[in-house]
C-alpha cells in the first residue's frame, strides 16, 4: 500500500497469470527450420551488416542522453536480423495510398532507433490486451463453469432481444471500469481488524486512485509482456498457415473442377440468401451457434469430436466418392487452351525517283501495322519499325505459336476495307500486294487527275502498274494459343 501511495496508485496492467498459450494447429514446415540457402535474403543481410552498423552509430543519441544505451543496442541488434535489404530513400515523394488527402498523416521511413523505441513503448503497454485475452481463454475453456454459464445466460438474452446490445457497452463500463475503480479507493479493512464480514462504503476514500502505467523496462512485467507477445506471434503464424493450407486448395483453382463446384455452390447460396434472408430465424441461428461454439470449449467435448469420425467411416467415404463422381461427370471444363490469330505485314519498297519499269521492289521489314499513307508514324515522317526476317517475329507475351508457319492472306480487299485504308490499290490476283497510289504529281505520263481520283476512294482494284507509290505490303497470319504456366516459376 505504501508503494502504491508513493506512486500515486499507478500500476502496470500485465498478465501475471499463466502465459498466453501457443495454439497447436499444425507443426511448422521443415522449410522454415532449414538453414538459409546461398544467395538468400539472410546472406544479403549479412553482407550489408557493416553499412547498417554505421547508420545505427550515426543516428544513436549523444552520451549525455544515454539512459537506456544498453537497451537500445540490444533491441537494435535484434532488429538488424529482420530489416529489409533495400535502402529507403529519404527524399522519396511517393504518396502512401492508405493515406487520405484530408487527413494529415505522417509516415516516417524505417529507422532502427525509432523502431527500437516504439517496440519498447509498445511492449510496455500491450499488457492490457494480454490480460483480456487470458480472461477470454479462461471464460471459454470453462475454468470457472459459473462464469461461462453466466456469459451464456447474457448471450441468450441478447439473442432473444437484440435491442439489449445498446446496453452492453454501458454495463461493461459500469462493472469493469467504474466499480473496480471505486472499490480500489474504498478497500475493505483487513480481515483481522473487524468481526463483521461486511464493511461500509461511506466516508472519505482511504486509498489513492488506481491508474494504469506502462511496465518499467527490464522488469518482470516487461518480460512477461515479451513472453506473451512472442507466443501471440507464433499463434498468428500458425493460424495463418493453417487457414492458407485449408482454404487455398479449394479456392485457387489448382483443382479446377473442385474450385468450380465450390464457386457454383457459393453463387447459388448467395442468390438464395439474397431472396430468403428476410425470412430466416436469425435469432435462433445466432443463439444455436453461440451455444455450440461455447460448448465446444468444454474439456469433455474434444474427446468426443475425435471419436465421432470413426463412428460411421463408411458413410463418410461413400459421401466423398459420390461428390467426386458428380464433379467428374457434371462439371465440364475447357481442356484446350484459347487460340487467336495474329498478323504481320510484309513491307517492300522501291525508289520513288525512278520509273516503275526501271525500279525493283526491295524487301524492307515485317511490321505489326500496314504502314498505309495515313499511318501517324508515316505522316510524321518516320520510318516503319519491325524485323527483317520471319524467324525474328515473336508471339505476344503469354502466348505461343499454335502452328508451324505463316499463311498468306489472300483476301487483301477485306482487311483493307475493314481498316478503311485510303490511297492504295489492291492486287486481286497473284501475290495480293496492296500498293500505295501516287498522288499524280510525280506521274511521268501526266495522268494526275486519274490518280487523284484513286486517292479519294477507300480501296482500288486492279493489276495496273501506273501511279504506283513507294511502298507495298501484304498480310500474313498465324495462330497462337495461350501459354500454360506451371507453378514452378511463380
Amino acid at each position: 500500500m505504501d508503494d502504491e501511495a508513493a506512486d500515486g496508485g499507478a500500476q502496470p496492467m500485465v498478465n501475471r497469470d499463466e502465459p498466453i498459450p501457443i495454439v497447436a494447429l499444425s507443426s511448422p514446415p521443415e522449410d522454415d527450420l532449414a538453414s538459409p540457402k546461398p544467395g538468400s535474403k539472410r546472406d544479403m543481410l549479412k553482407e550489408s551488416a557493416e553499412k547498417l552498423k554505421e547508420k545505427l552509430q550515426e543516428s544513436s543519441p549523444s552520451r549525455s542522453q544515454e539512459k537506456t544505451t544498453i537497451q537500445d543496442r540490444l533491441f537494435a541488434t535484434l532488429l538488424q536480423q529482420v530489416i529489409p535489404t533495400q535502402d529507403f530513400d529519404q527524399s522519396d515523394d511517393t504518396k502512401d495510398r492508405r493515406s487520405r488527402k484530408y487527413i494529415p498523416i505522417e509516415r516516417p521511413n524505417f529507422s532502427l532507433p525509432v523502431m527500437s523505441t516504439n517496440f519498447r513503448r509498445f511492449n510496455a503497454r500491450i499488457g492490457v490486451a494480454f490480460v483480456f485475452q487470458n480472461r477470454l481463454i479462461r471464460l471459454f475453456s470453462w475454468r470457472v463453469p459459473s462464469q461461462t454459464l453466466s456469459f451464456l445466460a447474457v448471450y441468450t438474452f441478447i439473442c432473444l432481444d437484440p435491442y439489449l446490445l445498446a446496453v452492453v457497452p454501458i454495463v461493461a463500463c459500469l462493472f469493469f471500469l467504474m466499480v473496480p475503480a471505486f472499490l480500489a479507493r474504498h478497500p475493505p479493512p483487513p480481515a483481522s481488524s473487524t468481526e463483521h464480514p461486511t464493511y461500509s462504503i461511506h466516508g472519505p476514500p482511504v486509498a489513492p486512485a488506481r491508474t494504469i502505467k506502462p511496465a518499467p523496462e527490464l522488469s518482470k512485467d516487461f518480460f512477461r509482456n515479451m513472453r506473451d507477445l512472442q507466443n501471440s506471434m507464433e499463434d498468428f503464424s500458425r493460424l495463418h498457415d493453417s487457414l492458407i493450407a485449408l482454404i487455398t486448395p479449394y479456392t485457387n483453382f489448382s483443382n479446377e473442377a473442385l474450385s468450380s463446384t465450390l464457386f457454383l455452390a457459393l453463387t447459388l447460396s448467395a442468390s438464395l440468401l439474397f431472396l430468403a434472408s428476410a425470412y430466416l430465424p436469425w435469432r435462433f441461428i445466432f443463439l444455436t451457434l453461440g451455444w455450440a461454439l461455447t460448448l465446444s470449449g468444454h474439456p469433455s467435448i474434444p474427446s468426443l469430436l475425435l471419436v465421432a469420425p470413426h463412428i460411421h467411416p463408411n458413410l463418410q467415404s461413400r459421401s466423398r466418392v459420390s461428390l467426386s463422381n458428380w464433379i467428374d461427370t457434371d462439371i465440364a471444363l475447357d481442356d484446350s487452351p484459347e487460340k487467336r490469330e495474329v498478323e504481320i505485314f510484309e513491307l517492300q519498297r522501291r525508289d520513288p525517283l525512278l520509273p516503275l519499269s526501271a525500279s525493283e521492289w526491295e524487301p524492307w521489314l515485317f511490321t505489326p501495322g500496314p504502314f498505309d499513307p495515313l499511318t501517324p508514324t508515316r505522316i510524321a515522317g518516320e520510318r516503319p519499325k519491325g524485323t527483317q526476317f520471319f524467324e525474328e517475329v515473336r508471339p505476344p507475351t503469354g502466348w505461343r505459336w499454335a502452328d508451324k508457319k505463316w499463311t498468306l492472306d489472300l483476301l487483301s480487299r477485306e482487311w483493307v476495307d475493314e481498316r478503311i485504308i485510303t490511297g492504295v490499290e489492291v492486287e486481286m490476283e497473284g501475290e495480293r500486294w496492296v500498293y500505295d497510289v501516287d498522288g499524280g504529281e510525280k506521274s511521268p505520263e501526266g495522268k494526275g487527275k486519274k490518280e487523284r481520283a484513286k486517292v479519294g476512294r477507300t480501296w482500288d482494284e486492279g493489276t495496273g502498274v501506273e501511279g504506283i507509290g513507294e511502298w507495298r505490303r501484304r498480310r500474313w497470319t498465324r495462330m497462337v494459343q495461350r501459354e500454360i504456366r506451371t507453378g514452378e516459376g511463380s
